[in-house]
């Protein structure tokens, strides 16, 4: 990665992208601690702490910025949504589909729409957070105009995310709404390391310190490597062209290539769809200040929360981790359903003259594929599921008290390693341009 990093700075035009992404992303930073107009973050900070573990999702995937209510505490989480609204909507409706096959322009428009949906997710979200924060008094004043001032700067700073997103993207290295996504959960990292730190080495004796690093570093290390080996896991299909007869005596085709499956085909969108279904319930009623009390409404608020799984001294409420990883494999196998046509792929295949060798063309290729995906995605499901229980685990058995879990070290993990990608992509078209230019 570092010699990667070295040997693009060599070059001119990635040398400017990467500084370029990296005052993008200092400007991020700096909004995230803008306190928005008429709110006081001290007040939001004591609030989320009585709420106990419910806000971590929301605060890992902002930086902070959600608890601080920052212009940036909606984060690129509208985007984000938008992106995954207009994915499905292509399946149902054609003309969508048609713009998303119709090559560099379609692209655009369904970029352009994109946008415009994200700009009316944050004004929804604003307008939902201002008044309600306002009706349960977290606001300076209830009026009129402050709540104004506070969904104006809850849109604009979601929108601002959005254009620096889709500049790194155009100006910098590539990647820039992931980029944005992961700098926030970078960010939290340290005070997470400080809090292990303090809570398991601090204190400690030299041996029994050193034990405790060594053990926690190779905690992050496995998982690190194991979400590694998860994402680029993939199942190669194997697909022989037959020649064709091209002119008077010319044969052409006879190649063989293959169909790459990945093994973790729904990437980290399974997790996300799975603990925001999940904690969403468990957030709305820690802000009216419904969560604590008696009866079975109860009970089940607190068995959806993670910061009950894995308690030792009440293990009725892991239960919900139960739920959790079943939620997982459901939206893996629905995810992969609605992005991926094996029928579509064999069709292809079919009219260029491929096939599967031993499997017929068309419909039983389709099957075949299928079945496959069958069994993979299962695989690549328990994987996701187990990333984001562990930590999850750790904390509740252990009480190590971090806000990144599973679902923050799959995006960082992925995220870097398709970003290094990219730069070794643009280093090696740079170098075949010097080489013909010679």
């Amino acid at each position: 990665m570092f010699e990667t990093l070295r040997n693009a700075f060599k070059i001119k035009d990635l040398r400017h992208r990467i500084i370029f992404t990296f005052l993008m992303l200092i400007v991020v930073r700096l909004g995230s601690q803008l306190p928005v107009p008429g709110v006081d973050p001290e007040v939001f900070s004591r609030l989320f702490k009585a709420t106990g573990d419910a806000m971590n999702f929301f605060n890992a995937f902002t930086g902070g910025s959600f608890e601080q209510m920052s212009v940036f505490a909606l984060s690129i989480t509208p985007y984000i949504t938008s992106s995954i609204i207009i994915q499905l909507l292509t399946i149902a409706f054609p003309k969508l589909e048609e713009m998303q096959r119709d090559g560099e322009q379609g692209r655009k428009t369904l970029t352009k729409i994109t946008r415009f949906v994200t700009v009316g997710l944050a004004l929804m979200e604003s307008t939902a957070m201002a008044i309600g924060f306002g009706r349960g008094g977290y606001l300076t004043s209830f009026k009129p105009l402050p709540v104004i001032l506070v969904i104006a700067a809850l849109t604009g700073g979601s929108a601002i995310l959005m254009w620096i997103g889709e500049r790194i993207t155009e100006r910098g290295i590539g990647n820039g709404i992931s980029i944005v996504l992961i700098i926030n959960i970078i960010s939290r990292m340290p005070s997470d390391l400080t809090n292990l730190y303090e809570q398991f080495i601090s204190g400690q004796t030299a041996a029994k310190g050193v034990l405790a690093g060594v053990v926690i570093a190779a905690i992050i290390i496995a998982l690190v490597v194991f979400v590694v080996l998860l994402q680029n896991a993939e199942r190669r299909i194997p697909v022989q062209y037959s020649k064709k007869l091209q002119g008077s005596n010319r044969m052409v085709g006879g190649s063989s290539t293959y169909i790459p499956l990945k093994v973790n085909t729904g990437g980290v969108i399974p997790v996300i769809f799975a603990q925001s279904l999940m904690q969403t319930p468990v957030i709305i009623a820690a802000l009216i200040g419904k969560n604590n009390g008696t009866g079975w409404g109860y009970e089940i608020l607190r068995g959806l929360s993670q910061s009950n799984w894995f308690n030792t001294s009440n293990w009725i409420y892991s239960i919900g981790a139960l739920v959790y990883v079943l939620l997982i494999i459901a939206f893996a196998y629905f995810y992969t359903t609605i992005t991926f046509n094996p029928l579509e792929i064999a069709n292809n295949m079919k009219r260029q003259g491929g096939f599967i060798p031993g499997i017929r063309p068309g419909h039983p290729t389709s099957e075949y594929l299928t079945g496959i995906l069958t069994h993979i995605i299962f695989i690549g499901a328990v994987g996701l599921a187990i990333v984001s229980l562990f930590p999850i685990a750790l904390n509740g058995l252990f009480k190590a008290s971090v806000s990144f879990g599973g679902t923050s070290i799959i995006i960082v993990v992925g995220v870097v390693v398709e970003t290094l990608k990219q730069i070794e992509s643009q280093m090696l078209v740079r170098n075949y341009r010097g080489f013909l230019s010679e």
